[in-house]
């Protein structure tokens, strides 16, 4: 189990910045950057290599700031410090700021550059794809802002699934659209149900934050149902991605190849089994919640490879 960032502890400050971004969680944008490069790639679009590392690397920089930036709003709102359930490293924040690692100005401050930072190169993939990109761009950083900002605050009022869902399916569509300089909906068949997948990861890890985010205010999907019957609502979403992955492939949209992503649903069902039985019991959810991110990476990998190399039947 890993331990909780200290003042005291000897490390350089690019670590621990480098660590406030919640590194670990960002391999869901890698996936889902991969997902629209086969995308693109599936339907005959010829990459472009440089144009494809800088959508990653700034996908994965917009996604550390929105990281930072939760982790902000959650300081000023309380709810991470009323947080004693917390299973670290996967809830309850990054404890920078509740551990006196980093203040709260520096944290904004932080967040909001590397936000910055992705305006210019969105501009510049954008003039070589198209102003559709800014559309896709704006929106992605309108989530990423708005999932903890006020006034939106979308996770406190119940929202927060969906703005997750459609952050990731805009990073699929945004990496297909810069190599295909348009839009499409191979992106869109193949995301959706990786986005979905992401999603359920957001809405397992509220139920150990649960008791902290009721007791700061921050209304989310769980807290407003409460456990016993927000636990099915992790079974219904991961349904519904494994179900629009197969309406996809039945329909031809995808390759056939790419239903071997479903295999993945004994992941998901197992977790969602162990969310069943311990959804009162934060303590034990740490299995589950593991189940999760292996699902959606997993998942979200075999797309990537089965769109890449496959062909449509």
């Amino acid at each position: 189990m890993a331990s909780e960032p200290r003042r005291d502890a000897a490390t350089s400050s690019i670590r621990i910045y480098f660590a406030a971004t919640r590194p670990a969680f960002l391999s869901v944008t890698l996936v889902g950057c991969l997902i629209g490069l086969a995308a693109a790639r599936a339907d005959g679009v010829a990459l472009d290599a440089l144009r494809a590392v800088v959508t990653v690397l700034f996908a994965l920089l917009a996604h550390a700031g929105a990281n930072v930036l939760n982790d902000y709003h959650d300081a000023l709102s309380g709810a991470d410090a009323a947080n004693t359930d917390r299973l670290y490293p996967f809830t309850g924040g990054s404890r920078f700021i509740q551990n006196g690692v980093l203040t709260t100005d520096q944290t904004a401050r932080f967040a909001y550059a590397l936000l910055g930072l992705v305006v210019p190169a969105g501009l510049w993939l954008a003039l070589g794809s198209g102003v559709g990109l800014i559309a896709i761009g704006l929106a992605g950083l309108v989530f990423g802002w708005a999932y903890s900002a006020p006034p939106l605050r979308l996770a406190s009022r119940g929202l927060g699934e969906f703005a997750i869902a459609g952050a990731w399916l805009l990073v699929v569509a945004g990496t297909d659209f810069v190599q295909r300089g348009a839009f499409a909906w191979t992106p869109v068949a193949a995301g959706f149900s990786f986005a979905l997948l992401v999603a359920n990861l957001l809405f397992i890890n509220q139920f150990p934050d649960r008791a902290g985010d009721e007791a700061a205010g921050k209304r989310t999907l769980v807290v407003r149902l409460g456990a016993d019957t927000a636990k099915w609502g992790y079974f219904a979403i991961a349904l519904a991605a494994y179900g629009w992955l197969v309406l996809q492939v039945g329909r031809y949209n995808l390759p056939q190849a790419c239903a071997a992503a479903a295999l993945t649903l004994v992941l998901s069902f197992h977790a969602a089994r162990l969310l069943r039985e311990h959804a009162t019991e934060p303590a034990e959810l740490r299995p589950a919640i593991k189940l999760t991110i292996a699902a959606a990476n997993l998942h979200g990998l075999v797309l990537a490879a089965t769109l890449a190399f496959a062909r449509h039947a």
